[in-house]
């Protein structure tokens, strides 16, 4: 119990301090655009420079 108590305290600071991280940094700013951003249809490859010089190959 001496260790618990204390332990956990420090457990819940830790994550309302990130909560306050989180809110100071605007990561809840703007909650609508990541829900609209998925229905989008631009589609881009991670490396369009590779891509293009990367031969298509079929998988049997």
């Amino acid at each position: 119990m001496w260790l618990l108590i204390p332990l956990s305290a420090v457990l819940v600071l830790g994550i309302i301090g990130v909560f306050a991280w989180a809110l100071h940094r605007g990561q809840f700013d703007d909650l609508e655009r990541e829900g609209e951003r998925i229905l989008q249809q631009e589609v881009t490859p991670v490396d369009a420079d590779q891509a293009a010089a990367r031969p298509l190959t079929k998988q049997s």
